[in-house]
């Protein structure tokens, strides 16, 4: 009878004396491991079916055993990774149980290949991935309008001041400081509509660091702005100026924010005057949490469905105008960041939801981040840069800032020039495009580790194409500073402070 169950099972099960040599291998395991029983028994199971890298942890595990008595495995279920006759390794659920014959002492170990399981559990987050940037690109798409006239407006501000200044310069000498505020205010204007945009749409890993809740949600408004002007909704921010920061991804909360804005901004669309959405934020210091709270005045959610609101693929909003995992992704983020989003249940109409974050991450001293430190009297002056860009007004721009620093610039429009220069001199810090025609930043940067190695940790890229599939890996395989467009001289100083001087390379 034992030996049909063996037989008849359909999890490996190999059996071993007390040393280490197979008496049964069944079915299943030739099925699995790729060896025959005939050929399986009376050999060593480290040989067989045990990776070279476990081989000796097995063998001091069993001489422990037989030794004191005393093992880590028997009885236990545990994920380990076995080996098959043509030497791939893959994952299995291994337990090992003792049987005790008046001969001998034997092991049974049952056996179960997790491959598919590993690679199903690998398709799902695949597909979980997929959707999560589905749901992002369709948020943006139905904000592209609004963003658009967004940015129309403030560069038209730019344009317009831009010729007014060149007119009334010599005429107006006082007045410039003012007129360039102006221009300054609208272009970062654009500055952050921009970067706001390419955050939602940039796919990374979750990235912690302090985040400003009253900024972030600053940067969502922003964004929604027009269409939430257009749509007659009164935006009441409650925000206190002196929160202290959390800890996490300022990305993926954005996209959260942004997606609680919008979906009450849907539900005010139906409903007359006055629409209103209410944000406010408070910290509870004794609890240890920052709580967020969207609140519109709009039909509410039926007491039917509040509880399937969160399930994926769940709407009620019109075929077509949403995929139904826009509150399912944003509970998933706020669930990652150890904290919760929930619909306030007490609301009789209108929709309220509620936001909890805790406050006890790491760097929680230091929320804010640090300026740029000044620079050293003895770092400014005698210092080369290279600036390597086929555009020569943003090349410009960039001596000018690196010039402010003490900084003597060489420039380069391209690639090869970039090279002759660069075989020739020796530099401080080297800023290089990362898109040119002839020669393009990866390119330049290979031939820079191999003709002038030094300076590879003294380079810094400048792109405004951090979403390209091939200009994302490269700049993740060099592990060089970005500088992206647009930028300003902060950024820009920071930046450069941070290289290693030519003393320490």
């Amino acid at each position: 009878m034992n030996a049909a169950i063996t037989a008849s099972a359909l999890d490996s099960i190999v059996v071993i004396d007390d040393t280490g040599c197979v008496v049964e291998f069944n079915p299943a395991a030739e099925r699995t491991f790729g060896y025959q029983r005939a050929y399986a028994l009376g050999r060593p199971i480290r040989d067989l079916i045990i990776p070279p890298a476990l081989r000796d942890q097995h063998a001091a595990g069993m001489r422990r055993f037989l030794e004191t008595g005393k093992s880590m495995l028997l009885g236990q279920r545990i994920e380990i990774e076995a080996m098959r006759a043509d030497g791939t390794v893959f994952p299995v659920e291994l337990a090992i149980t003792e049987v005790s014959l008046p001969e001998q002492r034997l092991f049974t170990a049952y056996i179960r290949d997790l491959t598919e399981t590993k690679n199903a559990a690998a398709e799902i987050e695949r597909q979980r991935e997929a959707l999560h940037q589905g749901e992002k690109l369709s948020a943006l798409g139905s904000l592209l309008a609004g963003v658009a006239h967004e940015l129309n407006n403030p560069l038209s501000i730019v344009i317009g001041n831009a010729l007014m200044l060149r007119d009334e310069a010599e005429a107006e000498a006082a007045r410039l400081a003012e007129r360039a505020g102006r221009i300054q205010a609208a272009a970062e204007r654009c500055a952050r509509i921009v970067r706001t945009f390419l955050a939602m749409a940039r796919h990374h890993k979750m990235e912690r660091r302090p985040v400003n809740i009253g900024s972030l949600i600053d940067g969502s408004l922003e964004l929604l702005a027009y269409s939430l002007r257009t749509g007659g909704v009164e935006i009441v921010r409650q925000i206190p100026p002196d929160l202290p920061a959390i800890y996490g991804d300022s990305d993926q909360l954005h996209q959260v924010f942004v997606n609680l804005l919008v979906n009450a901004q849907q539900a005010l669309q139906c409903v007359p005057q006055p629409r209103r959405i209410i944000i406010a934020a408070c910290a509870d210091p004794h609890q240890q949490t920052l709580k967020v709270t969207v609140t519109d005045n709009g039909p509410g959610i039926p007491n039917a469905i509040r509880t399937r609101i969160f399930d994926p693929f769940f709407t009620t909003k019109p075929t077509g105008a949403g995929t139904g995992i826009g509150l399912a992704v944003s509970r998933g983020i706020i669930e990652a960041h150890n904290g919760t989003l929930t619909l306030f249940a007490g609301q009789d109409e209108g929709t309220s939801f509620v936001v909890d974050l805790p406050l006890d991450g790491p760097g929680q001293a230091n929320a804010t981040e640090s300026q740029s430190p000044p620079m050293a009297a003895s770092q400014t002056g005698h210092r080369a840069a290279l600036i390597i860009d086929d555009e020569p007004e943003v090349a410009r721009l960039l001596c000018e800032m690196l010039a402010r620093q003490g900084f003597r610039c060489d420039v380069a429009t391209g690639g090869h020039q970039a090279q002759v220069l660069a075989a020739e001199r020796d530099y401080d810090a080297i800023l290089c495009d990362l898109r040119m025609p002839d020669l393009d930043g990866p390119a330049f940067f290979d031939w820079l580790c191999v003709n002038r190695a030094h300076l590879c940790a003294r380079t810094v890229f400048v792109t405004g194409d951090t979403l390209g599939a091939a200009a994302g890996r490269f700049l993740a395989a060099c592990d060089r500073p970005v500088i992206e467009k647009p930028f300003v001289p902060d950024e820009v100083r920071r930046i450069i402070n941070g290289l290693p001087t030519r003393s320490s390379t």
